[in-house]
Formats: C-alpha cells, structure tokens, sequence
C-alpha cells in the first residue's frame, strides 16, 4: 500500500536506519519477521516503521478503551413542574434535583403551560427564578430560562 519509491526507515528496535528504496526496506522488515507500516505518509520522503502491525493495532486499541473508560457522561435529569405547582409538591421536587446535582449530573427543570397559562408566563418565570434560587449554592446556569413551545425551560449544572 506504500506508494513512494523511498521511505526514511525506522528499524524494529527504533533506530533511524535512513532513506533506503521500498524495495530494501520490504526486504529488511521480511528479515526481521516483522511488517513494514507507514507511519507518517505526509513526510518527504514519507515515514515507515519496521513492527508487528498486529501488536501495534491491539494496544492502540487498549490505549483507545483506557481513554474512553477514563471520559465522564454527564447524565441530564428533568423534573416537570407547572405553573400551579404548590410549593410542598415543588420542594420535593427540588430536594430531588438538589440530590442529582450532588451526585453530578445536570437537572433540567421545565415548566409546561397548559390552556391559557400561556397568558401569565411571568409566573413560570418566577416558579424557575425561585428553584434556582434555591439551588444555586450548589449549581450554575447553563442554560438561561427560554420558551420552546408550551414549555419554559432551564438547565443546571453541578459546580465543579
């Protein structure tokens, strides 16, 4: 698959062997048992290792689950509030929220209108104003309230 007629060549144990035709360097690498990769095709002239390409393949993939093992999702949690929500039913709610915030996930609180509460959002504002408040010792905005719909919505996030 090397399309270059000379290649800088690297030997097995890591040695620069130099700039030799494709030919010596197939030749070389059939000595050693071994396949000739061509690491850096960008180079003039391009790059090739001497090395068992199957070992190289399965510890990049090693490498690759470490490094996906090692990244957090972070988890997005929902409580649904409306607008007549008493507060009792809406403290549950928050203590809830409060609970995935400490354990790191994000909360997403939604307020859905229903009929013509879509006259008095003003009092969906001030149903996420006061949850946010509430939370907000624990948590940032990371998203601002905004209307989508029906639906008033605002996203937190756990502090670092």
């Amino acid at each position: 698959m090397i399309r270059s007629a000379e290649v800088r060549l690297i030997d097995g144990d890591g040695e620069n062997i130099g700039v030799v035709t494709l030919r010596e360097a197939m030749d070389i690498a059939a000595e050693a048992g071994l396949d000739l990769v061509e690491v850096s095709p960008g180079g003039k002239p391009p790059v090739c290792r001497v090395m068992d390409f199957g070992k190289f393949l399965y510890q990049r993939a090693k490498k690759d689950k470490e490094a996906r093992k090692q990244q957090t999702k972070v988890e997005l949690k929902e409580i649904r509030l409306r607008p007549k929500t008493n507060d009792h039913h809406r403290g549950f709610k928050v203590k809830d929220a409060k609970r995935w915030l400490e354990e790191g996930k994000k909360v997403k609180v939604t307020i859905n209108f229903r009929g013509r509460e879509m006259d008095y959002l003003e009092i969906g504002r001030t149903v996420l104003d006061s949850v946010e408040a509430e939370l907000s010792e624990i948590s940032i905005i990371e998203q601002k309230p905004k209307m989508e719909g029906r639906r008033m919505m605002l996203v937190l996030a756990p502090l670092k």
